[in-house]
């Protein structure tokens, strides 16, 4: 049996399953804690909309240095600074 997922673990997911990179196992999970979750369901809602109202941009147009400084804002955020 899949062990259940939590919120947390959800919206660490939410990308790779957008892009549909989870594996089977993972999206199932996925899937079965927004049948029990209004708030997650509402989560992945908002980011499906926001995903819609701002397109796509490809990794390759985004400038170097731009890329890099957005990365470690999200690396110092991650790590709590």
């Amino acid at each position: 049996m899949m062990a259940d997922l939590d919120c947390i673990d959800l919206v660490e997911l939410t990308t790779d399953y957008f892009e549909g990179r989870l594996s089977p196992d993972n999206a199932a999970r996925l899937e079965a804690h927004l049948t029990e979750c209004d708030g997650c369901t509402e989560f992945v809602r908002q980011m499906h909309v926001t995903q819609d109202a701002l397109g796509r941009i490809d990794a390759e147009v985004v400038p170097a240095a731009g890329r890099e400084r957005l990365l470690a804002a999200f690396r110092a955020w991650k790590a709590g600074s």
